[in-house]
């Protein structure tokens, strides 16, 4: 197994890494919007929030020599899915090779957050 860990994606907010390689698949943690350099959580609504997940998870799996292009599933999370049809939109332009997919709503996110996302991908 393998940690990753890139700087140009946020720090892990708990006890957690951004992405483990193991077999050679990526498993990343959810990542919610979170500017990399400040920490702060940053979007007003479930659209810029979904840019600035993809943009997070795109820098993780980069770091560990994968991309968006290399995912197989991902498990998505929306605080309101109300909010389905605008992620959908957002989420169809950094995955075009369309992955399985999960997507649930869920009571509250870490920070207040409207979206988080988490991918496995092929090294």
């Amino acid at each position: 197994m393998k940690l990753i860990h890139t700087e140009n994606a946020p720090a892990a907010v708990g006890p957690y890494s951004q992405a483990m390689v193991s077999g050679g698949m990526v498993y990343t943690a959810g990542q919610i919007a979170l500017d990399p350099a400040t920490g702060a959580l940053v979007g007003a609504d479930v659209t810029e929030q979904s840019h600035r997940v993809m943009q997070n998870l795109a820098a993780v799996l980069a770091a560990a020599g994968s991309g968006l292009d290399k995912a197989v599933k991902t498990t998505c999370f929306l605080a309101d899915m109300a909010d389905f049809a605008a992620f959908n939109a957002v989420y169809a332009e950094y995955f075009p090779n369309k992955p399985a997919r999960s997507c649930v709503a869920v009571k509250t996110l870490p920070k207040g957050a409207l979206v988080e996302v988490e991918v496995i991908a092929e090294a």
